[in-house]
């Protein structure tokens, strides 16, 4: 049955009017060429909004001849990626790999072209296992294939730890090591998709290790090949609203950017609201904010963070809706959650989609199977907790070679205490749904929500700002100061 609906059954108001793709003249017409072009002109101009024109452009064609030239899809996911990843390279790698090359007496040497190197090395690495994994069905790669990976990437890690190796051997091994990061997740959901009887080709799953649309993400959003094909259109009415779809998400995106900046020049520039490291910094040398600028510092803190994390989600998955997968959106609508598991669902969905494939559910199927509530509770705290704190310090890896593996371990103690209090929260909040609890859906209910689900997130912020600058201690202090408390 059709999902279209006359425009007259659409509602009124806004919903009514920003419904465009329940429009059945609408839809009919981005099926013609004219169509088309005016959604891809539109995409572009909105993508223009945080990148540069040479890349929106590069990625509305590429997703423009996926959506189009179906026949050649594999090849044309392949070839755009690899192009985005070689031509409009992000700095992040190379930052990584240029303190090693100088300590190895390698200052000289391109960290362009190392990244590069090890990049090809590791797709032809990737490529290698991905069949290994396919025609050995019972090795431990294919069987247990995320123990697999998080064990290659600790002896990497280990070998290319300073003492260990030196000169060129540990250079190109620590290169290696900073490319495997952020595809680790990718490559984990691809050595999972090999179990599938209707296999993906190799070049559709190396093609989304960090997709043409996905940005410098280390979360596969839109999860692995496997998924993203059953998303994908089958016929063009389904493409042309999955299309109309994308662009309405790319542009809401912008608009949520416009807040952001407005938001930003009012709090940092016009008010000279601090950031919450600096506020922590000033309580800890005697020259604390008043308790209005703090909370605001925090307040502002999580706005800004809340808003890029669904900025960044809307604009990858509107721009993979422009190829034709019908993929949820990554943040929907956060400030509606009624309990921390709805939060959790929310927030980030594709992270939530991670922890759970890799974390939640293969603890919930081994442990604790006499005991429903202790299962339920111990592979959610397993998910946000654990998973979450080991992918936060596997993203950051770079820091075990600046700070040393001990110390890049103490900086990570603030995020680890955020993720066991979290854990605990969304794990007890998972319970009680599984229960039967539901909060009351009146007004002062949802206020009631509202308030223990955000508070519940803003205290918390203190302690996941995302820097590495003051202990748990210090945090723990500052955030007793706010209520007045002191220790």
């Amino acid at each position: 049955m059709s999902r279209i609906k006359d425009a007259r059954s659409g509602g009124a108001g806004m919903r009514s009017a920003w419904a465009i793709d329940e429009r059945q003249v609408l839809v009919t017409w981005a099926q013609a060429w004219p169509g088309k072009l005016t959604l891809l002109t539109f995409a572009f101009l909105a993508l223009t909004m945080t990148l540069s024109w040479q890349e929106a452009l590069f990625i509305v064609a590429a997703m423009a001849f996926f959506a189009y030239w179906p026949q050649w899809r594999s090849l044309i996911l392949f070839a755009s990626t690899y192009i985005v990843a070689f031509i409009f390279p992000h700095g992040s790698i190379d930052d990584a790999i240029r303190g090693v090359a100088a300590h190895e007496g390698f200052a000289e040497v391109s960290t362009a072209a190392l990244s590069y190197l090890a990049l090809i090395g590791f797709s032809l690495i990737a490529w290698g296992l991905l069949a290994y994994a396919r025609h050995h069905k019972q090795s431990v790669l294919a069987q247990r294939p995320f123990l697999s990976m998080i064990t290659i990437e600790f002896v990497l890690c280990l070998l290319s730890y300073q003492g260990v190796l030196h000169g060129l051997p540990r250079l190109m091994l620590w290169s290696l090591l900073c490319v495997l990061t952020p595809y680790f997740w990718y490559l984990a959901y691809a050595l999972v998709d090999q179990r599938s009887k209707d296999q993906s080709s190799d070049l559709f799953q190396l093609g989304v290790f960090h997709p043409v649309w996905g940005g410098a993400s280390s979360i596969p959003i839109g999860k692995g090949a496997a998924f993203l094909r059953k998303m994908l259109a089958k016929n063009p009415e389904e493409m042309a609203i999955t299309q109309i779809k994308g662009v309405k998400l790319l542009l809401w995106a912008d608009a949520l950017l416009a807040l952001k900046m407005l938001l930003k020049w009012f709090c940092e520039d016009y008010c000279h609201v601090p950031s919450v490291s600096d506020a922590i910094d000033a309580s800890i040398h005697g020259h604390a904010y008043s308790l209005g600028m703090q909370w605001a510092s925090l307040l502002w803190s999580v706005s800004s963070y809340s808003l890029r994390i669904a900025i960044s989600g809307h604009f990858i998955i509107g721009s993979a809706r422009l190829a034709g997968f019908r993929l949820p959106r990554a943040t929907w609508r956060p400030l509606e959650s009624r309990t921390l598991i709805e939060y959790f669902n929310r927030f980030h969905y594709y992270f939530k989609e991670l922890l759970v494939d890799f974390f939640f559910l293969p603890t919930f199927f081994r442990v604790f199977k006499k005991h429903p509530r202790l299962r339920l509770f111990f592979a959610t705290f397993m998910a946000a907790g654990v998973g979450n704190a080991l992918f936060h310090f596997m993203s950051e890896i770079d820091l075990v070679e600046s700070m040393g593996f001990q110390g890049a371990l103490e900086s990570f103690f603030s995020y680890a205490f955020y993720c066991l209090i979290l854990a605990t929260g969304i794990g007890i909040s998972q319970v009680r749904a599984n229960a039967g609890y539901r909060p009351s859906l009146s007004i002062w209910g949802r206020i009631q929500s509202f308030l223990v689900v955000w508070g519940f997130v803003t205290l918390l912020h203190v302690f996941s700002d995302e820097t590495r600058n003051h202990t748990l201690l210090e945090r723990v202090q500052y955030l007793l100061s706010m209520f007045a408390i002191s220790m």
